[in-house]
């Protein structure tokens, strides 16, 4: 079977990639293989039109290729709450916690990572439109084959961006060559209150699948929380994945970042998170009325998620 992601050079949708590479999904008798097919709105493509299995991603994008939650579901968390970074050039002098920062200012976000961003921004008290900030693609960055987060912080060294929303690795490339400086850590209190719900890293799959292959979609599931346990109660095997998937340098860098999202390791998917996610959705025009909870969540899979 074949599971897509948007990011692979990535702390972000690690859960997947290491399942697959550190055999946690075949002990749960399932084979996976993991693919980078980017941006996220393309993973969800992959999905909807039967060229792969199952999406790791962010949850809320799955209404791309799903309007309405409809044909879709998500199966499990990869971990808990918003993960993406606001970093600025260091050169601006930019402060943890300031939102100022980014006025009149170029951002690089990849497409739906953007909403989180824009509405993050609003609910802090920044116009867009009146404080002149520029919500734009990373220039270079084209899709297939390419990973967002190191794509920008290369473009934030070499100066075509004043800043960037994007993942952890991402952010630690660019804080550690000393050319970025941590603005916003969502996960851990930054930002406006709420924004940590407005969305998830997940793996969803369709309601074919799930009708057609329950037993498949259930040791996917297994295989997450399995590979939870196991990074958390080893997490220097990372490095095992890293050294395969990553470049060096950021084969380096991902035993360090995986350490710390262990505390948002947690497969469950919770009533409240899939009505505040619904909320953002709704607030960035994505998405009507709110859906109930087994609308949007594969609920017969929650024994498996515990970690």
């Amino acid at each position: 079977m074949k599971l897509v992601l948007p990011d692979m050079i990535s702390n972000s949708y690690f859960p997947a990639i290491a399942a697959a590479d550190l055999g946690c999904f075949a002990a749960e008798g399932v084979d996976i293989d993991v693919e980078l097919i980017t941006p996220v709105d393309k993973s969800y493509e992959y999905l909807r039109d039967g060229t792969a299995d199952f999406v790791a991603g962010s949850a809320h994008s799955a209404v791309h290729a799903f309007p309405e939650w409809n044909g879709v579901k998500l199966i499990a968390a990869q971990g808990q709450g918003m993960y993406w970074f606001l970093i600025m050039r260091a050169d601006i002098g930019a402060k943890r916690g300031d939102l100022s920062a980014v006025k009149g200012r170029k951002i690089g976000a990849a497409p739906w990572v953007n909403l989180g961003l824009r509405r993050m921004l609003e609910a802090g008290g920044i116009d867009i439109v009146r404080d002149q900030v520029e919500i734009i693609p990373v220039p270079g960055f084209v899709g297939a084959g390419m990973n967002f987060g190191v794509m920008a912080a290369q473009a934030l060294e070499d100066g075509k961006i004043d800043g960037f929303w994007a993942n952890g690795m991402g952010a630690e490339v660019a804080v550690t060559r000393g050319v970025g400086t941590m603005v916003l850590d969502i996960r851990r209190g930054d930002g406006p209150k709420g924004c940590f719900d407005y969305t998830f890293a997940s793996i969803a799959t369709t309601d074919k699948l799930i009708a057609e292959q329950p037993d498949a979609v259930a040791a996917c599931v297994r295989g997450i929380s399995r590979v939870h346990r196991l990074l958390k109660a080893e997490p220097e095997r990372a490095f095992e994945v890293g050294k395969k998937r990553f470049p060096p340098s950021e084969a380096a860098l991902i035993t360090t970042l995986i350490k710390r999202d262990l505390p948002y390791y947690d497969a469950s998917i919770s009533p409240h998170t899939v009505t505040a996610m619904q909320t953002f959705l709704q607030e960035v025009g994505k998405q009507g009325a709110a859906k109930p909870y087994d609308a949007v969540v594969a609920s017969q899979f929650a024994q498996y998620w515990a970690s």
